[in-house]
């Protein structure tokens, strides 16, 4: 374990008003307040600057914990409250604040998060109402511990507990319609799907050409409106690209041209994806994964586990590229 506490704050409350005279409880932190306190029982968990951080070079596990490991940590934490507080608001709960502990995996060398997050980890406030708070603050404040008291503190956490199941649950279902011109884009198609079910979102696959068949196109398209599930449409065609035009032109639900180009005529078909007549919102992106993403962003707006693996692969591209540029300036020295 690293023996640091990190805490993300959205709401001033609670120490950081003591240790802030002047700021008033309900101030909201945007960007997010990092704090960050030294495990140190006999001193009252002092906090620390990140310069304290580094100065004191701890080594954890046979790692030295340095400018690379902080921010790692720090990105981490910010990443952990962003998916928690989003989970939450789907409850209209207000997180507050929370705190966050890593280690270092012994096998690895990788730092992890190694913490319990539960109702000892955060401020939860209902309706953003400190009044109804719910998190262990409340058994805190209690003036005297009672039998009446701690049957109201075992009643707020059997609040927590019941809706801390619905957080895994998705608010809408939703999905992503991949209409190709011919069979021959299957291929193509069949990326698109894999990198959507790494969002959670499902896909289905169906053929229709704008050109040769305008009217299936058509009844195709209303077949997904008239459900009223969240959907994205993805028109696949090669060549001449009338999908993406056609759909984009006949419904208000978003369309992604992803065209499969070959190298052989792929700068000239491009064109018929990307100049759109007036009056059509028809975007176009050329990367299978990347159109994936961009479906998983539109949906993710509405589905918080679709937002929360975008931001949890968004960490970890971060990490990735961090830990690469470590190595690589430990290669230049």
């Amino acid at each position: 374990m690293i023996p640091i506490e990190w805490v993300c704050r959205r709401v001033a409350t609670g120490s950081f008003l003591k240790r802030n005279p002047g700021v008033k409880e309900g101030y909201r932190f945007s960007p997010l307040k990092m704090e960050m306190f030294f495990k140190d029982d006999a001193n009252n968990d002092p906090q620390w600057s990140e310069e304290q951080l580094l100065e004191a070079k701890l080594c954890v596990a046979g790692l030295t914990i340095g400018q690379c490991e902080v921010d790692i940590m720090s990105r981490s934490t910010v990443a952990i409250f962003e998916m928690v507080e989003k989970a939450w608001a789907t409850q209209n709960c207000t997180l507050v604040d929370m705190k966050t502990e890593f280690g270092v995996s012994v096998k690895s060398g990788e730092i992890v998060l190694a913490d319990v997050i539960d109702n000892d980890s955060w401020r939860l406030w209902p309706a953003g109402d400190r009044s109804q708070q719910k998190d262990k603050q409340v058994y805190r404040e209690l003036k005297e511990v009672t039998p009446e008291a701690m049957q109201m503190v075992k009643r707020n956490f059997e609040w927590v507990s019941e809706r801390v199941k619905l957080l895994l649950e998705p608010q809408a279902s939703s999905r992503v319609v991949l209409l190709m011109g011919s069979t021959s884009d299957v291929a193509h198609c069949e990326k698109i799907r894999k990198a959507c079910a790494s969002y959670g979102i499902p896909c289905v696959l169906r053929v229709s050409s704008a050109h040769r068949g305008p009217d299936e196109t058509l009844r195709i398209k209303a077949e997904y409106e008239g459900d009223g599930v969240p959907t994205v449409f993805v028109a696949v065609a090669g060549r001449s690209n009338g999908l993406g035009p056609v759909m984009s032109g006949n419904t208000a639900y978003p369309v992604i041209s992803c065209p499969p180009l070959t190298p052989d005529w792929g700068p000239q078909d491009v064109w018929s994806s990307l100049r759109m007549p007036s009056g059509l919102g028809c975007s176009t992106v050329l990367s299978p994964e990347a159109c994936a993403q961009f479906a998983a962003q539109i949906l993710g707006l509405r589905d918080h586990l679709v937002w929360c693996k975008l931001r949890a692969s968004m960490l970890n591209t971060w990490v990735s590229l961090r830990l690469a540029d470590k190595k690589f300036q430990a290669c230049s020295l």
